[in-house]
């Protein structure tokens, strides 16, 4: 009896357990582009994009290929999302609130000034309200993304001056990534700059910006701040834990066959996951490494954090005013926060400041 045979007679189930397995239709080949909008050197942002790659060609067993291309190859950093507007490109690796010139709306999806925390980040995404919000969003510029990696909290950037109260702010020259921190830090006199991480050491060496922040130790020191800044602040405020994320051109995306849409998601949490873990695990040792160099590492004065969440506050109110979409997802993200707070204060928080008064 031949194969068909068996499969006609028996049916699937039989098949299967007798250990028959039916042909399984071939899937058509799929090659897709990313482009990324971070050089290649950062090997924690832009290894996301080719884990995610990687992923992908495994789990399809080669039929599926996303070629990654950094900043520069196919188009500018921050040229990205009018690519997936324009179906150029199939997908993308950013940060979201490069464009908050499109929309302030936009840096949710990435970190927003007192905001939320890498864990945060994720739960108010994939189980609040935060991913369904910012993808009916996105639809307007059609894509959609998932998680890259998450940043965790971010340093205060680096100065070539000391920033020992507000006034040092007054006419600061400072690359930072846009949107409501940018708003904020303009009503403290601060000229607020947004630049692809490939252009910031050469401005900042020739003093055409006063400061500089980026991440955090591991990409800073590959960047060279250190070389020419020496103060270096922390917290990063205004980036309690960014989202970098996969753009996905909704279109192309509709295209694939239920089994590919699940290899890009499952590609998407793997890297995401690893890309995360790797910022945990080199940070500590490079800023180690850092201070050892001469880096002077220096916490803001609370009056310069004060000064920033009453400014960036009135910055969300303003927005709230005019955009009713801007107040949604601002007060859901909020209210989300307010509870993650309180668990907070009887968990995280109480155990890592025991852990950090002792001695292991």
């Amino acid at each position: 009896m031949d194969r068909r045979s068996i499969i006609k007679q028996a049916g699937l189930a039989g098949v299967l357990a007798a250990g028959v397995a039916p042909a399984v239709h071939a899937q058509a080949a799929v090659r897709w582009r990313l482009a990324a909008s971070f050089p290649k050197s950062l090997d924690t942002i832009f290894g996301s994009a080719v884990k995610f790659s990687e992923t992908v060609k495994e789990l399809s067993g080669g039929k599926f290929e996303v070629s990654v291309h950094a900043a520069g190859e196919l188009m500018p950093a921050f040229g990205v999302v009018d690519a997936l507007e324009k179906d150029t490109i199939e997908m993308a690796l950013s940060a979201a609130y490069y464009f908050t010139g499109k929309d302030p709306i936009f840096a949710f999806s990435c970190a927003v000034p007192f905001g939320l925390t890498a864990l945060q980040n994720m739960a108010w995404k994939d189980y609040g309200n935060g991913r369904k919000l910012m993808n009916e969003f996105f639809s307007k510029y059609n894509f959609q993304t998932l998680s890259a990696l998450n940043t965790t909290t971010q340093m205060g950037g680096w100065y070539r001056k000391e920033i020992k109260g507000v006034e040092d702010l007054k006419g600061l020259k400072m690359r930072m990534g846009g949107g409501v921190f940018g708003e904020g830090m303009a009503k403290l006199g601060v000229v607020a700059q947004n630049l692809p991480a490939g252009d910031l050491y050469q401005a900042l060496e020739k003093g055409t910006l006063d400061a500089v922040e980026f991440v955090g130790p591991y990409d800073d020191e590959k960047l060279g701040f250190n070389k020419v800044a020496k103060y270096y602040y922390y917290p990063g405020w205004w980036e309690g834990g960014a989202d970098l994320e996969f753009f996905i051109n909704n279109k192309a995306f509709e295209k694939l066959s239920p089994e590919n849409k699940a290899i890009v998601k499952a590609a998407a949490a793997v890297a995401a996951a690893d890309g995360t873990a790797k910022y945990m695990a080199l940070n500590p040792v490079a800023l180690k490494r850092l201070v050892a160099s001469g880096t002077q590492l220096k916490a803001f004065p609370k009056a310069v954090n004060d000064a920033g969440f009453k400014a960036c506050m009135e910055v969300f109110a303003e927005h709230e005013a005019k955009s009713p979409e801007f107040k949604k997802i601002h007060q859901d993200m909020r209210a989300f926060q307010r509870d993650q707070i309180l668990w907070n204060r009887f968990s995280e928080f109480p155990f890592n400041q025991y852990m950090n008064s002792v001695k292991i």
